[in-house]
């Protein structure tokens, strides 16, 4: 069930597309309308069928919508406002996937009617592909799905688009827009960072050349790689949005490093082990969180490799 008769989505990447199929599977009775500034983008929606209608046009998109969803990156959302505020349906909500959420309020919030409601929302899940054909309907099943609705928002327009997000499989939570930046800066955004700086890193060694980095790669440093290989405009515009969460964060990570450092060159195996016990139990604690499971799979999942 939904509470929408039309949902928009402004953005047919892996999140928007992902969005779609999932309403789809989900058997929400609704009219879906996608929207993408990429003719290859709208072609490749249309020729998959994901929405009932496809347009390159974002005025034409949600001018009958009930609920909009912005799933371009954070960068593109002061001109998508400016655009698309004045000729949204009364009553409408506008909500979108991005990571960061205060800088979303800031930019998006003096923008709307008072005849419309920001419910800046975050789908805490994703894969480093992009484009319509990386969506699948599961992504946001069993995930969490964090809104952060300014003060004194309706609650009858919380509530209806967090029972949006449990009929396609996410729980939802409510936090303050600085809440939810302080923690995804830790939990997503510095590992971004150092996964992007690792790689950068490697590729520029004089010592070892690119084919070594690429021969010898271990699962660790693939896995950095894969979270290396995400959208670059989406993530640029991430940091640039939560500089000062990403930098507070950053800082307690240098002097983390900076300890850490003194362990290994004054020969201090009992913090090494200390420390190593302490995030294996960290590990531990997610995997029975539900959010990953017990699988070493080394880099290689299991059904990757031959007979």
């Amino acid at each position: 069930m939904t509470d929408f008769a039309q949902i928009t989505l402004i953005g047919m990447g892996l999140i928007g597309s992902s969005l779609a199929r999932a309403i789809r599977s989900h058997g929400l009775k609704t009219r879906l309308v996608g929207c993408d500034s990429n003719p290859q983008h709208v072609a490749e929606a249309r020729a998959l069928n994901l929405v009932d209608q496809i347009t390159s046009d974002p005025i034409d998109a949600v001018k009958s919508a009930d609920l909009v969803i912005l799933a371009t990156p954070v960068g593109s959302y002061a001109d998508l406002g400016a655009r698309l505020c004045p000729v949204m349906k009364p009553g409408a909500i506008l909500s979108d996937v991005g990571s960061v959420k205060a800088s979303v309020v800031k930019t998006l919030q003096p923008l709307m009617r008072d005849d419309c409601h920001l419910i800046p929302g975050h789908p805490v899940a994703g894969t480093e592909q992009s484009g319509p054909k990386a969506g699948f309907s599961t992504l946001f099943d069993g995930r969490w799905c964090i809104l952060t609705p300014p003060e004194n928002t309706a609650p009858e327009k919380v509530r209806a688009l967090e029972k949006f997000w449990q009929a396609i499989g996410s729980t939802v939570e409510c936090m303050t827009p600085d809440h939810h930046d302080m923690v995804l800066a830790i939990t997503s955004h510095l590992p971004h960072l150092i996964a992007y700086n690792i790689v950068g890193t490697a590729r520029h060694l004089e010592e070892v050349t690119k084919s070594e980095v690429i021969k010898y790669s271990a699962g660790g440093f693939r896995d950095f790689t894969r979270i290396a290989a995400s959208d670059p405009t989406m993530w640029r515009d991430v940091f640039l949005n939560n500089k000062d969460a990403v930098l507070e964060m950053l800082g307690r990570f240098t002097e983390d490093l900076t300890a850490l450092q003194r362990s290994i060159r004054y020969d201090e195996g009992d913090k090494l082990f200390d420390l190593f016990d302490r995030t294996r139990r960290i590990r531990k604690q997610i995997i029975d969180a539900g959010q990953d499971e017990d699988v070493p799979d080394f880099g290689r999942h299991t059904d990757d490799i031959p007979d």
